[in-house]
């Protein structure tokens, strides 16, 4: 069903270091029908390593691709966050690459196609490429962004290119963390990038992760936890080279790389090597109290909800992201001490939260329903949320945030 590697997925080094072991988890993604929650649930084990030779932060577990992705609840960012910075990066590269009705965009997991979809009202052509079937179609048929339903590869990139379909710009947001054979993926876009073309990438930046304790973005279709150190070396593998580099907020805090086949790298790319070196980027030391300050964490947690269930609090729960599954899991939170949880996704709704069995439900249940209090699993979001969710608030209900650590608004 799944397999451990022994040696690092970048470079192949077999001395990796333990950082943090969460135990056997369920598919952070696999939401459960009625039917479902009858069955055994798979379960995987979840573990973080350090590869001291080309200082990626990775798990040891892949569990195949089709079982992860071939069917998907996320489509768009439901987040106007997101889409308003979807907009501006696309204007942005549309500016600096002099993008023409001649051109190309492709974006590798393009879900709905909504990023592409800025591309297409300027008349530029575009492609996305998306794996899972069911987003896919809404992509085609309901977007009307031409969708290849497949996963990105060498073997797709060479089909692209054969078909003169060679990009002068491609996006990959949030894709590169979930590829098991980096390497493969890496040498696609090299071929299927124009010479004078340009890769847009973002990846979720592991220094956020460790320092704000966000250990619930670990999960199973996260593979791998970037720096600009581990990227710097994977690129340069392939003759690809980092351009330009920018720390983002987005999702907990990203980097966005922006990569090519010629020129030279940025003054800002060095000096974001300067400091991952200056920090410990590669060394077991900056990583290993980590563990640690997710325990406190865990401790300060259990500690209000179960003050709050002894004072006959109810409680629910906002979002049933993955990053929420890996808390509610981890802490071992279920139905003693939550009353339901709630979703903008229509796609979730109806449906359970893996390995905790919580129904989902629509957000307008907090204001019909009235829960004391709101554990905020979407911490990512939690401003634009708090404004979302005024009228709840306004009743008296508040909102518990669990990370960087935890605090009651």
């Amino acid at each position: 069903m799944h397999n451990s590697p022994s040696i690092c997925r970048a470079c192949g080094e077999r001395r990796l270091t333990p950082i943090l072991a969460l135990g056997e988890m369920p598919l952070a993604n696999r939401l459960l029908t009625d039917a479902q929650l009858q069955s055994e649930e798979p379960i995987y084990p979840l573990e973080l390593v350090l590869c001291p030779r080309c200082a990626l932060v990775q798990i040891t577990d892949t569990v195949p691709p089709e079982e992860l992705f071939r069917s998907h609840s996320y489509i768009a960012p439901f987040s106007e966050g997101i889409l308003r910075h979807q907009r501006e990066l696309t204007s942005q590269v549309m500016a600096a690459q002099r993008l023409r009705p001649s051109s190309l965009v492709l974006e590798i997991a393009s879900r709905d196609g909504a990023l592409l979809q800025n591309y297409r009202q300027a008349g530029i052509p575009v492609l996305g490429i998306e794996p899972a079937a069911n987003v896919a179609r809404i992509a085609h048929t309901e977007n009307g962004v031409p969708t290849w339903c497949r996963f990105f590869g060498k073997t797709l990139a060479s089909a692209l290119e054969g078909c003169s379909q060679q990009a002068d710009v491609v996006h990959a947001h949030n894709v590169l963390a979930h590829v098991a054979d980096l390497n493969g993926f890496v040498d696609g876009l090299r071929i299927v990038m124009k010479d004078t073309g340009v890769a847009v990438i973002e990846v979720p930046y592991v220094k956020d992760l460790i320092d704000n304790v966000e250990f619930d973005t670990i999960y199973h279709e996260h593979l791998c936890y970037f720096s600009l150190t581990s990227l710097s070396a994977l690129f340069a593998r392939h003759g690809l080279i980092i351009h330009d580099v920018e720390r983002i907020a987005v999702h907990g805090g990203s980097l966005r790389l922006f990569v090519g086949k010629t020129g030279k790298s940025s003054p800002r790319v060095q000096m974001l090597l300067d400091e991952e070196n200056a920090w410990g980027v590669d060394r077991a030391a900056y990583y290993l109290g980590f563990g640690q300050r997710v325990e406190r964490l865990r401790h300060e947690l259990m500690a209000l909800l179960r003050r709050l269930k002894g004072e006959g609090r109810r409680i629910a729960v906002y979002g049933a992201s993955a990053k929420g599954s890996t808390l509610l899991n981890y802490f071992k939170i279920g139905s003693d001490m939550i009353d339901f949880v709630v979703d903008r996704n229509t796609l979730k709704q109806g449906h359970y939260t893996p390995g905790t069995h919580l129904k989902i439900h629509s957000p307008d249940k907090l204001v019909e329903d009235k829960p004391d209090y709101v554990l905020l699993l979407s911490w990512n979001f939690a401003e634009e949320i708090l404004l979302q969710q005024a009228a709840y608030r306004e009743r008296g209900g508040r909102f518990i945030i669990p990370i960087p650590s935890v605090k009651v608004a």
